[in-house]
């Protein structure tokens, strides 16, 4: 019978996640760093001397993955001296196009390998049990931690040992949706904690990091490397230590890469300058997903220079993209933006066009004054570098 146990919770690691605005570098750098995130957090476990690892839902980001990338999956799984016990979640639920039932996934899982594929009991250690609430469903209908506890038919009276529930889920209190079934109560699994049902409740489906509820025993690992711009703590896991009455929760960082979304004024040429400045300040550029924003009002000169420090970022960054919804940078020609091009005739002629119908504002895409500044960025761009 165990007194306490060490384990690693983590959740959302979405195997084989595609993002449109990476390129083909950077996605497959992308997918790679999910793959270390759980060599990773074999380490932590070794060196935590944890005696398993919980993964609440979404190992994997689809049921439909091609073989290579379940099998550096189970790879890089088996080179662990620890064992996994895989939870299916929304986004590899257990139906009948599960992953985990596919001879792929079947013929190289290895034997540090344990799939929840049942709801209710299954002892992980002597002395501790999880309780699994697998997703069976994309789109459950019912609370299935409720579910697996019931079905498991324990009661707190007289518990011996140690009790971890496993699900994947929105909590009612995060999503207060009354129209949507499958919500977890957070009250219930917090009365389950405070009569001895539960010692711990490790959730998934949340990416980022969350301490859920008074307790201090319900928790969202969040996803161990970032997904999103909207996760405000995530790329982490867990360490749980329950021994006797006790739990400890240390949050360890594993992700290495980062999305960052940033609004910049853009009123002169010193704010170009500021823009240039911050996106040399970062390291390991090819880790990080950019999103950004300009409000103000620019020359056609100013407009053509921050065209080409994005540009130079471009090539560096994993990504770099406009974050339009935020964005409003009205482009205003100057007087000065092409008095050093030396055009005369029908150049100067065309010029003076252009000049024109781009004062004349207007900011859709269909607009004849956008086509215009569009126009005469391109050829400050092509002046300046002398084409």
């Amino acid at each position: 019978m165990s007194d306490g146990t060490r384990f690693i919770h983590t959740s959302d690691w979405q195997i084989g996640m595609t993002r449109h605005f990476l390129d083909a570098d950077a996605q497959a750098r992308f997918n790679d760093a999910r793959l270390e995130a759980i060599r990773a957090i074999g380490r932590v476990a070794a060196e935590e001397s944890c005696d398993f690892v919980v993964v609440a839902g979404d190992v994997f980001d689809s049921n439909f993955l091609h073989r290579r990338t379940v099998y550096a999956t189970l790879e890089a799984i088996s080179e662990c001296e620890v064992t996994f016990y895989l939870l299916p979640g929304n986004h590899d639920a257990l139906d009948p196009s599960s992953i985990y039932q596919t001879p792929e996934f079947g013929e190289r899982k290895p034997d540090n390998v344990v799939v929840l594929d049942e709801p209710g009991l299954v002892e992980v250690s002597p002395g501790v049990q999880v309780i699994a609430a697998p997703l069976l469903t994309r789109k459950p209908l019912t609370d299935l931690l409720a579910d697996a506890i019931a079905k498991a038919g324990i009661e707190g009276g007289g518990k011996s040992g140690i009790r971890i529930g496993v699900a994947h889920g929105q909590l009612d209190s995060l999503v207060p949706d009354e129209a949507n079934p499958a919500l977890i109560s957070l009250a219930s699994a917090e009365q389950n904690v405070r009569d001895g049902l539960l010692d711990y409740v490790a959730l998934g489906d949340r990416h980022s990091t969350l301490d859920a509820g008074e307790t201090g025993r319900i928790w969202y690992s969040g996803t161990p490397e970032p997904t999103d711009y909207v996760e405000d703590d995530s790329g982490n896991i867990l360490v749980v230590e329950l021994d006797g009455s006790k739990c400890r929760v240390e949050k360890r960082h594993t992700g290495t890469w980062s999305f960052i979304r940033r609004e910049f004024p853009i009123d002169g040429a010193d704010d170009l300058r500021v823009v240039d400045d911050w996106l040399e300040s970062f390291s390991q550029k090819d880790r990080k997903i950019l999103k950004l924003a300009f409000r103000g009002t620019v020359s056609i000169r100013e407009e053509a220079e921050l065209g080409e420090i994005l540009d130079r970022a471009s090539d560096l960054f994993a990504a770099v993209e406009d974050w339009d919804r935020e964005s409003d940078l009205a482009v205003r020609p100057d007087d000065d933006d092409f008095s050093d091009l030396g055009l005369s005739g029908f150049a100067k002629d065309a010029l003076d066009r252009l000049v024109a119908e781009a004062s004349t504002g207007g900011t859709d895409l269909d607009d004849p004054s956008r086509a215009a500044r569009d126009a005469l960025g391109l050829l400050y761009r092509l002046a300046r570098s002398g084409t």
